[in-house]
């Protein structure tokens, strides 16, 4: 299990490297089955759109600060 961890995150790395954010936290809250990602330290966002794949994107001043991703799960890879 450990080991199928790590390896997805080894293969996630060339993608996180290219992101234009110096700093990224994401949160998984298991329960509700929402995965936050924050590019800026977490704050408030001053505007929201949801999208059709219920992935919410948040942004203060027109920049995008984060997302909020619903029913994370649906995107597990099979």
């Amino acid at each position: 299990m450990v080991e199928k961890t790590l390896e997805k995150i080894y293969q996630s790395i060339p993608l996180i490297r290219e992101f234009p954010f110096g700093h990224i936290w994401i949160d998984y809250d298991k329960g509700a089955d929402v995965l936050y990602i924050s590019f800026e330290k977490p704050q408030r966002a001053t505007d929201s759109i949801l999208t059709e794949n219920n992935i919410l994107i948040r942004k203060r001043d027109g920049k995008i600060i984060g997302l909020t991703i619903i029913n994370v799960s649906k995107f597990e890879n099979k």
